[in-house]
C-alpha cells in the first residue's frame, strides 16, 4: 500500500488524504451495487491508502452510510476521517408498493423530508451515528441547500431556518467536541458567499462548480474562501461522467446527457492529453488539487477496479506543458492554478 499525502482542511485541525472516497455510488446512483461488491470496493479503497470517506443519509436513503460504516468500524479510531451530511430526515415508507427511489437504482425504503431546524439537524446526526454503527463523526455538512434541489424562495426559507435554528445544533456539536468541523455540500455556484455571510463554515464540498470543464468558482466563491480560510473538497471531479468516459454518445455532464458543446470541448481536451501521453481522467483528477484551498478530491466508485483506476490517475505524471497547452487552446482559464 502506498501512502497518500494529506492536506489540512481549511483552518480546522482535520487533515484529509488528497485522494478521498465519495460514497454516492454505494447508494446505487445509476447502478445497482450488491453488498459484496460494496465491501470489495471499500476494501480496495482502504488498501489503496484512502483515509477520507464522505457519505450522506441521502445516498440510497441510508444504504451508503451503512456500507461505509461496515468498513470503518473495523479500523482503528483516528486512522481515518469521516464526513456525512444533515438537512434531510429519513422515515420508513408506509407505501412500499408506490415508493419512488428517485436518483437511486436501489437503496432502502425510506422517505425523506428536508429539515434544517435544530431538531431536524440533531435527529439527522443521531440517525447517522446509528446507521454508521459508530459513536462519532469527524465532519458534518449542510446538504443540498442550493438551487439544484430548491427554488429561490425555498433556498431563502431554508437558509433562514438554518440560521435561526439549525446552526445552533451544529455549533453545539462542534463546541462539545463531538464533531471537528462544519461544512456545506453544494452543487452549483452562487451559494458560498450567502452561506459565509450568515454562518462561519469551515469548508465546502462542491460537486460541479470546479472541474477541468468549469472554473467559474474562481470569480467570487474561491477568493472569498481564501480570505476566510475556508477549505474546499471537490466531489464530481469527472463532471458526473464525461471526463472519465470521454465524449461518448452516452456521456453525462452535470448528471444529465452531455450537450454537444461540452462533448466538443472534451474532445479537444482529450486530444491535448493524448499529445502529452496523459489519460484525460488523470488530468481531471489532478487539476483541482492545484488550487491552494482544495484539500481533497473524492471521486466515487462502485467496483474495486474503479478504485484502482482512480489511484493510477491520481499518481500519473503530468507535465507542465499539458496545462500550458490547455490554457493556450482556450480550454482552461488563464488564471486557474494548476498542480506543480
Amino acid at each position: 500500500m502506498d501512502a497518500i499525502s494529506t492536506r489540512q482542511l481549511g483552518k480546522t485541525e482535520v487533515h484529509v488524504t488528497e485522494l478521498g472516497f465519495g460514497g454516492a455510488p454505494l447508494g446505487e446512483l445509476f447502478h445497482p451495487v450488491s453488498d459484496e461488491q460494496a465491501r470489495e470496493t471499500l476494501n480496495a479503497a482502504w488498501h489503496a491508502g484512502i483515509r477520507y470517506y464522505d457519505t450522506s443519509p441521502f445516498y440510497g436513503y441510508g444504504k451508503s452510510e451503512r456500507r461505509v460504516g461496515d468498513l470503518l468500524r473495523q479500523q482503528e479510531l483516528g486512522s481515518y476521517t469521516l464526513s456525512t451530511k444533515v438537512g434531510r430526515v429519513l422515515t420508513a415508507t408506509h407505501d412500499l408498493e408506490n415508493f419512488v427511489y428517485g436518483y437511486w437504482m436501489g437503496g432502502l425504503p425510506f422517505d425523506h423530508r428536508f429539515d434544517y431546524s435544530y431538531d431536524g439537524i440533531m435527529r439527522s446526526y443521531e440517525d447517522s451515528l446509528q446507521r454508521l454503527g459508530m459513536h462519532r463523526i469527524d465532519l458534518l455538512l449542510i446538504h443540498d441547500l442550493d438551487h439544484f434541489f430548491h427554488s429561490e424562495a425555498q433556498v431563502q426559507a431554508y437558509l433562514n431556518q438554518m440560521f435561526t435554528s439549525g446552526w445552533r445544533a451544529l455549533d453545539e456539536l462542534k463546541s462539545a467536541g463531538l464533531i471537528k468541523g462544519v461544512g456545506a455540500g453544494l452543487n452549483k455556484i452562487g451559494m458560498m458567499p450567502r452561506f459565509l455571510d450568515m454562518m462561519p463554515l469551515d469548508f465546502f464540498i462542491v460537486a460541479m462548480p470546479y472541474t477541468l470543464l468549469d472554473q467559474d468558482a474562481l470569480d467570487k466563491e474561491f477568493p472569498r474562501c481564501e480570505e476566510e480560510g475556508v477549505g474546499i473538497v471537490i466531489g464530481a471531479v469527472f463532471a458526473s461522467g464525461i471526463l472519465v468516459t470521454g465524449p461518448t454518445e452516452t456521456a453525462t455532464y452535470a448528471y444529465a446527457p452531455a450537450p454537444p458543446e461540452i462533448s466538443e470541448k472534451v474532445r479537444r481536451m482529450q486530444a491535448v492529453c493524448e499529445r502529452h501521453q496523459v489519460p484525460l481522467p488523470a488530468a481531471a483528477m489532478q487539476f483541482p488539487l492545484g488550487h491552494p484551498m482544495v484539500a481533497s478530491v473524492i471521486p466515487g466508485a462502485f467496483k474495486p477496479e474503479f478504485v484502482e483506476a482512480n489511484k493510477q490517475h491520481f499518481n500519473h505524471p503530468i507535465p507542465a506543458d499539458l496545462w500550458a497547452e490547455l490554457k493556450s487552446e482556450g480550454l482552461l482559464r488563464e488564471d486557474a492554478p494548476v498542480p506543480e
